[in-house]
């Protein structure tokens, strides 16, 4: 019989004494989470939320990734963020409109919205300009847009519209794919016109996603798949560029002076951060050695400046965004809202990843921005609206709406208050 150690109990005892508590505040923290996310108002909150922190972050990081292109081009470093602010003023009110708009009205702008893209992506492949190898951009007189970004949020409320009509009717084959299969092939076709394949590969993920909503068999998905990557991959061949970056972007150091010069740069702001990251503005890469700093891989410079912690917060962000827009599209007996939502947070997301993949050189380099975060008002201002549309959906929700008004009554009240005691007597 052995007699146990007095100092090795009373060491359990004080490990316990220790792991009680923890557990213990585990379980409320927990707990308080749950309260928290059961509120009526906790998804209308963490849209806006998680919206206005990604659009901050946005701002800065577009600020320090176009310092340096901005003073050697403009002799000014403030050129490049002083338009995305001006983007910013101008989506802002877009966004707070769309959020306030009737659903009913929303609806009633898909149709015209899909018929105006298809019209601006017809000029695009017609009269479009070609930079970097993409004729995608529309010059308007002194400005120029990108419809295509224009058209990720025009397809998603016209599917959305559709299907809603077609709500009862969606076991049928022909009503789920027709209009909204062929109407978006013909939306892919233009843009593959303009040979910008990341933005195609957008709206494909956006149709997958929708017909998967709506209750698409699974041999469909296959069919589709199949036929997506094999023009994929048709598209790629025909062009010695887009081949390049495709067949390298496995291992960028193989053709580092090439095509892959920026994916190699992005590794390697993203190693320079580590954890914590080297601080805003002082990033190296952004010197002239990562192309696109600004837009396509503004994520690289914030891993480089931000560490891995400022990309997990983004990412996490985004995370959030389609969390809370899940919980709406969930709640909703509106079947618009549902499918709206639901496409709104494919594209995003869907977008997001494919963005992070090329930085971090899983996926090749197909020149598409991180949503919100990167430069250039072409994307911006559909995001907002998209961003507002979802965050107005949050607030229809019936507990939501209810707290917002008693919140407004319990306003009222207490200024009615404040007002009579200021009253002479």
């Amino acid at each position: 019989m052995t007699t146990a150690n007095p100092e090795d109990v009373s060491a359990d005892a004080a490990s316990t004494q220790v792991r009680a508590p923890l557990g213990a505040g585990l379980a409320a923290g927990r707990r308080s989470l749950r309260e928290a996310l059961d509120k009526p108002l906790a998804s209308y909150y963490l849209l806006l939320g998680a919206s206005a922190l990604l659009l901050v972050i946005g701002l800065i990081m577009v600020l320090s990734a176009s310092s340096v292109r901005s003073y050697l081009t403009y002799d000014d470093s403030y050129a490049v963020v002083k338009r995305q602010l001006l983007w910013v003023v101008v989506g802002l009110p877009c966004a707070w409109v769309a959020s306030r708009m009737p659903v009913k009205h929303v609806r009633r702008l898909a149709y015209p919205g899909f018929v105006l893209t298809l019209v601006l992506l017809a000029l695009v492949a017609r009269f479009g300009v070609l930079i970097n190898g993409n004729k995608n951009w529309l010059a308007i007189g002194p400005f120029t847009m990108q419809p295509a970004e224009v058209a990720k949020l025009a397809i998603v409320l016209w599917a959305a519209n559709i299907y809603a009509h077609k709500e009862r009717r969606l076991g049928e084959l022909h009503h789920l794919l027709v209009p909204v299969v062929p109407g978006l092939f013909a939306v892919i076709a233009l843009v593959l016109v303009g040979r910008d394949l990341g933005t195609a590969m957008v709206l494909a993920a956006i149709l997958l996603g929708m017909l998967w909503v709506v209750g698409a068999p699974l041999r469909l998905f296959g069919l589709s798949l199949s036929v997506l990557g094999v023009a994929a991959v048709a598209l790629a061949a025909t062009d010695p560029e887009r081949l390049q970056r495709i067949t390298h972007f496995t291992d960028p150091f193989k053709d580092y002076t090439n095509a892959g010069w920026q994916p190699a740069h992005g590794l390697y702001a993203l190693s320079n951060g580590k954890w914590l990251g080297e601080g805003i503005g002082a990033s190296t890469q952004k010197w002239g050695d990562l192309p696109e700093a600004h837009t396509d891989f503004i994520f690289a410079v914030l891993g480089e400046e931000l560490g891995l912690a400022g990309t997990l917060l983004v990412v996490g962000l985004f995370f959030t965004i389609a969390y809370a827009a899940i919980r709406v599209a969930l709640s909703t007996e509106d079947p618009f809202v549902r499918y709206a939502t639901f496409g709104i947070v494919v594209w995003l997301l869907g977008q997001m990843m494919i963005n992070v993949g090329m930085v971090l050189a899983v996926l090749p380099v197909i020149g598409i921005p991180l949503p919100i975060v990167s430069y250039g008002g072409s994307a911006l201002l559909p995001s907002l609206v998209a961003l507002g549309l979802v965050i107005g959906f949050a607030r229809r929700e019936p507990e939501a709406a209810a707290a917002l008004a008693a919140r407004r009554r319990d306003r009222s009240a207490g200024l009615s208050a404040a007002t009579r005691s200021d009253l002479p007597r």
